[in-house]
């Protein structure tokens, strides 16, 4: 359903629009079978990257995935998610209906379906910046300082942090025109000095990239981390990142269906939002294809169970291999994992104010693990999750209270936020699979996929 192949030749191209021109997408949404859920049930001509489209959709509309049971062997896949709003509440309105059809119908209309699967959108209207690098105390602080000395503003940003690496996707406009930046020259001096901002240490360096174009930001991000292998770097912080160390763990098992020619891939971890988005951009940058999957996030835990061919058909095949997607699903979940306060700024918002607000975290001996910037209309809407400089938590009450008076209390909110819990290990070894069959056992028998794995 998913990956990263060579590009399509364009008689296959044609040759897929046809198909999804004689057979567009079908979504349904059910609030009878299910008393506390809608049910969002998505037929459609299979394609790579269809499965990572629907998910994206549902996440843009702040929907939260409690369920899901994907199959998609053959020509076909049928999905169906069980969804509910922000409260928790079930859908009433066809906004969900209208979004995913949209979506999917318009890889018809594409010659290169599959680069806009990755979420690709227009934005003629900003410069895009990309950068990763070694994380340390204060470095987000001094990249949006050098940004706003360059008569750059902010228009939004994401900022990750995993295992003292850093990676962000910043949007910036000029200050005097408010619009995208195209002139080479200075594009080429705001490379050049953030590059040297980010300087990297002698294992590994420091990398910009920027476009006129636009990109879904969160999956760029995993696959900026993903490139960077940040999944191989197993000591965590050395005690002057602002984000290192494993801030919540992944129980991830990986083994073999001998019989149907499939891995089979258990994941269990603390469910949080996003989780399921996280796990199939990881499997999709791998070149792994999901034929079937059950997802079951009910509780404080999240359980993911996955049977998966690499895109040339073929199961996971050596130990190397099953080790390295280990660690890449672990680190997919940690990379957005929130811990420490949670700082929300909503402020009119003004060239220079997150070159401010992180000069004043830095200078109160805080340091960001993630940051989510926006601006919708005339305001600034800033999220930050800080620690300690060190990265140890919780932050000290004079601190906060020191930096709630220099921001202002009446925009700046905080909210405690931490993911710190693991799911028991059970001795260390463990195996889905028996939770799983007892849960979706009759949904996989009647797709004659579950008769005995080893």
């Amino acid at each position: 359903m998913m990956g990263c192949g060579s590009p399509p030749n364009d008689a296959e191209d044609e040759y897929e629009k046809l198909v999804l021109r004689m057979n567009p997408p079908r979504v349904t949404v059910d609030n009878t079978t299910s008393d506390v859920a809608t049910l969002v049930k998505v037929d459609s001509a299979n394609k790579h990257g269809s499965l990572l489209e629907v998910v994206q959709v549902l996440n843009e509309l702040n929907l939260t995935i409690k369920r899901a049971y994907i199959s998609s062997d053959g020509g076909w896949f049928m999905d169906v998610f069980h969804v509910v709003d922000q409260d928790g509440n079930k859908l009433w309105d066809g906004e969900v209906i209208v979004r995913i059809q949209q979506s999917l119908a318009a890889r018809a209309l594409s010659f290169r379906s599959t680069t806009r699967s990755v979420g690709v959108q227009s934005a003629s209207d900003h410069t895009s910046i990309e950068l990763i690098g070694r994380d340390r105390p204060g470095l987000l602080s001094e990249i949006f300082a050098v940004l706003t000395d360059l008569k750059c503003n902010i228009v939004a940003a994401e900022v990750w942090t995993h295992n003292s690496r850093m990676a962000s996707v910043v949007y910036i406009t000029d200050e005097a025109t408010g619009a995208a930046i195209d002139d080479a020259d200075r594009l080429a001096k705001i490379k050049r000095l953030l590059r040297y901002i980010l300087k990297g240490d002698r294992e590994r360096g420091a990398k910009t990239a920027i476009s006129a174009g636009g990109t879904h930001t969160e999956r760029r991000l995993h696959q900026m981390m993903y490139a960077d292998r940040d999944y191989d770097m197993d000591g965590g912080s050395d005690g002057n990142g602002e984000g290192g160390g494993d801030r919540i763990k992944a129980l991830v098992s990986v083994e073999n269906c001998s019989e149907r020619g499939y891995t089979v891939v258990y994941v269990r971890s603390k469910d949080r939002p996003k989780l399921l988005f996280d796990t199939i951009c990881t499997l999709t940058d791998m070149q792994y294809v999901v034929f079937h999957g059950t997802v079951i996030s009910e509780g404080p835990e999240a359980y993911q169970e996955y049977y998966i061919r690499h895109i040339d058909g073929s199961p996971v095949s050596s130990e190397g291999e099953r080790q390295r997607l280990i660690h890449c699903l672990e680190a997919a979940i940690r990379r957005r994992t929130t811990e420490g306060l949670r700082f929300e700024i909503c402020i009119e918002d003004r060239v220079g104010l997150l070159s401010d607000v992180t000069r004043i975290f830095r200078e109160h001996g805080l340091s960001v693990t993630r940051a989510e910037v926006s601006t919708r209309g005339s305001q600034a809407i800033n999220v930050f999750y800080v620690t300690n400089a060190s990265g140890s938590y919780p932050v000290q009450a004079q601190m906060v209270e020191a930096v709630r008076n220099a921001i202002g209390e009446t925009v700046l909110s905080v909210k405690e936020d931490v993911d710190s819990k693991s799911p028991s290990q059970d001795g260390g070894k463990f195996s889905l699979g028996n939770l799983f069959r007892s849960r979706s056992e009759k949904f996989l028998y009647n797709l004659g996929l579950i008769r005995s794995c080893s």
